[in-house]
């Protein structure tokens, strides 16, 4: 059923050239690396880059030491003629709770810091390898992906240290795929890998101004991540722009679709927006001022805006932790079972690890979550049945018949409040989010950068149904490119505090 009064179709208040300006962070294109700038070149000089810059920043936990080697051979395939495809030769960095063969995979944990590489790469870094990417690094994480203790930092883990805000070197990252976010904004590289049970990708999007894809649950290969739950989590693409995170969504999605062909045009005058607002607002000011534009922006490329919705609040946050308990036991001593002899195999494993070396892990927050998985009995718990349903319900038909009832497309709202200080003492000051539907969901959603509010980074959520990708991808993409051509390119990091 259309709810009529609820349309409100936002007319240009001034035209808006929609052709690209140059920007150093957002440039619109798909990074390729041609004959004359070989990838060795830029392998070489992203190395020099993360040696001059990572200190101030520290998202990068584990360099590849081959990646000179893997980039050479790349140049020599493209010079006899064979060219695997766009991101032949490009450097990408890869979240450290994602198995590489050739370099260790540690979620942050001193626990598989000293444990052998895995035995094979997850099936999206396969995918990576074949496409022809390089891979440069690994980025550090909040240490098992913000999933040990109620009380932690993003950002920060026992193995890869504390990552921080290029914006503001005093301000959080966004987890848990902090890493690839910082390092993104830094320049480090073009193109990151990250996570996402809830928000892990998009926060750190939102935060570090670039832009981060969370795809449907399934949509990419689980294996070979470190996980928390089955029903929730993906691997991602982290990017400078919308275009380069299509380019990379369609690698790790197996390239059966060109996710790329979504960013050709800015005319969105048959596309319907729906504007929920109620909690998905409210939680910054300087943010909801700066989202307001970011509507106007698409009611300029043409799209309808459908305001005032509501979504149905998703369940108590007991009901959700509930889920990602029960679920983290199995899937997590599921995960540890491929990992070489000798090291943990399941959460009472590395609850003691953490006690006998509690000088490092324990430093800055507690192990209540690890606790609490542990102490859960199986997915046939009545306990567990219960919240999964609840969350089914919050998040699948929260969004689906919000969609269906207003005949829309997709939904925009504000993502993450501007970068909060950190506060290793008392944790994360998170006043809200866009995540937890489309997590409760497993259905995609995408953080493109929206503005500043006081020189900080903030994004912009588009959501949608499952496999809405290509919608997603298509409004960030206008958006993306009318915010440039309205706005100017956000300024580059300058490395400093902030107060």
């Amino acid at each position: 059923m259309l709810n009529n009064s609820n349309v409100i179709h936002r007319r240009p208040t001034r035209s808006v050239s929609l052709t690209r300006q140059p920007d150093t962070l957002n440039s619109g294109r798909i990074l390729r690396v041609s004959s004359t700038h070989s990838s060795v070149a830029r392998v070489e000089e992203l190395q020099g880059r993360i040696g001059d810059v990572d200190p101030l920043v520290n998202a990068v936990c584990t360099p590849n030491p081959a990646a000179l080697t893997e980039a050479a051979r790349l140049d020599t395939e493209r010079d006899d003629g064979r060219v695997r495809g766009p991101l032949h030769g490009v450097p990408v960095l890869v979240k450290d709770n994602i198995d590489t063969a050739d370099l260790p995979t540690t979620a942050g944990s001193l626990a598989l810091a000293d444990q052998p590489p895995p035995p094979q790469d997850a099936p999206v870094v396969r995918r990576l390898r074949e496409a022809g990417c390089v891979i440069l690094a690994k980025t550090n994480l909040s240490e098992w992906a913000n999933f040990r203790g109620s009380a932690s930092s993003s950002g920060w883990s026992a193995y890869g240290g504390l990552t921080r805000n290029p914006y503001a070197l005093n301000r959080s990252p966004g987890g848990s795929s902090s890493g690839s976010g910082a390092a993104l904004a830094a320049g480090l590289a073009e193109y990151a890998i990250g996570t996402e049970t809830s928000g892990s990708i998009v926060c750190p999007a939102a935060l570090n101004g670039v832009v981060g894809l969370k795809p449907t649950v399934g949509l990419i290969p689980q294996q070979g991540i470190v996980p928390i739950s089955h029903s929730q989590d993906t691997a991602g693409p982290m990017t400078r722009t919308v275009e380069q995170t299509a380019a990379l969504l369609t690698v790790m999605a197996g390239g059966q679709l060109d996710y790329t062909e979504a960013c050709r045009g800015t005319d969105l005058s048959d596309v319907r927006i729906g504007v929920p607002r109620g909690p998905l607002w409210g939680y910054s000011n300087g943010l909801d001022q700066v989202t307001e534009r970011a509507l106007e922006l698409l009611s300029q490329c043409g799209a309808t805006l459908v305001d005032h919705l509501s979504l149905p609040t998703p369940g108590g946050d007991e009901d959700q932790l509930h889920v990602l308990a029960h679920e983290m036991k199995g899937d997590l001593a599921a995960y540890l079972a491929t990992r070489a002899p000798g090291g943990p195999r399941d959460l009472d494993d590395l609850i003691a690890f953490n006690k006998k070396h509690a000088d490092q892990e324990l430093q800055w927050f507690g192990q209540e979550l690890f606790e609490r998985a542990a102490a859960t009995d199986g997915l046939e718990s009545p306990v567990y049945v219960a919240a999964r349903l609840t969350a089914l319900r919050a998040g699948r038909d929260g969004i689906d018949n919000l969609l269906r009832d207003n005949q829309l497309d997709a939904l925009v709202s504000p993502s993450y409040q501007p970068a909060w200080t950190i506060d290793l003492v008392n944790g994360d000051h998170v006043t809200g989010s866009s995540s937890s539907h489309a997590a409760l969901a497993g259905y995609p959603l995408l953080s493109v950068p929206s503005g500043l509010v006081s020189g900080l980074p903030v994004g912009l959520t588009i959501s949608g149904t499952a496999r809405s990708e290509v919608t997603l991808i298509r409004l960030a993409h206008a958006f993306e490119t009318a915010r440039i051509a309205a706005d100017g390119p956000f300024p580059t990091p300058e490395f400093r505090q902030w107060v």
